[in-house]
């Protein structure tokens, strides 16, 4: 068995921006290209507005007397900028030991739980060939509230057939941990976008991180 293989009754729940794949420059990209496009500058969009949100919440602090539909339509144009420029470099933008973490566990329940849009996890699950390694997807559209709220994975759990609290989730930002540790996981943080979380005691880099393996042998179902 691969050191990296978890034990019988643990699944693994993935966000995917800044976990599966480090998207982030490239979505600050097509940020700028978009907003360019509306006349705005890069700067009326703060990282800190950005990092682990739904895109209504980001458009809505952008443009907070338009209506739904308007927002809706206002993220869909945006990240098909992301996708057509992700496109063409989306292997290289894969989290290094990634694919080897999954396949580890191929048999095991895995799941993606992301605020991002249906569209673009598709994209990534297809473009990438993840798709077979992922039971079941929960994007930020399918609950009422996403993170940090910990609808999100509370639903991919269940999906699973899993308590929370017997997932291992891997998150990036901030809010994505929040989420996590209020559904009951046990949450590890990918340092792509913050480099420390003072409130877990396990952050790797990426997926080829020795204490990684270590950390995933001690991890039992309760």
């Amino acid at each position: 068995m691969s050191p990296l293989a978890v034990h019988d009754g643990i699944g693994l729940i993935f966000d995917m921006d800044g976990v599966i794949l480090d998207s982030n420059p490239v979505h600050m990209e097509a940020w700028g290209a978009y907003l360019q496009q509306q006349g705005l500058p890069l700067s009326a969009l703060r990282p800190e507005r950005m990092y682990g949100k739904r895109n209504d919440q980001i458009f809505r602090d952008l443009f907070p007397d338009e209506s739904p539909e308007q927002i809706a339509r206002r993220s869909q144009d945006k990240e098909a900028v992301y996708r057509e420029l992700m496109a063409p470099q989306l292997e290289q933008h894969l989290t290094p030991g990634l694919r080897e973490f999954l396949e580890a566990n191929r048999h095991r329940p895995i799941a993606l739980g992301t605020n991002a849009e249906r569209a673009n996890a598709d994209f990534v699950l297809d473009a990438a060939f993840l798709r077979p390694y992922f039971w079941t997807m929960v994007d930020g559209w399918m609950v009422e509230h996403p993170k940090p709220a910990p609808d999100i994975y509370l639903r991919a759990a269940h999906n699973l057939g899993l308590p929370p609290r017997n997932c291992i989730i891997f998150e990036d930002s901030y809010s994505g941990v929040a989420a996590g540790l209020a559904a009951g996981a046990r949450v590890v943080g990918v340092t792509s976008t913050h480099g420390d979380f003072p409130q877990l005691d396990m952050h790797i880099q990426d997926f080829t991180q020795p204490q990684l393996a270590d950390w995933i042998a001690r991890q039992r179902p309760v």
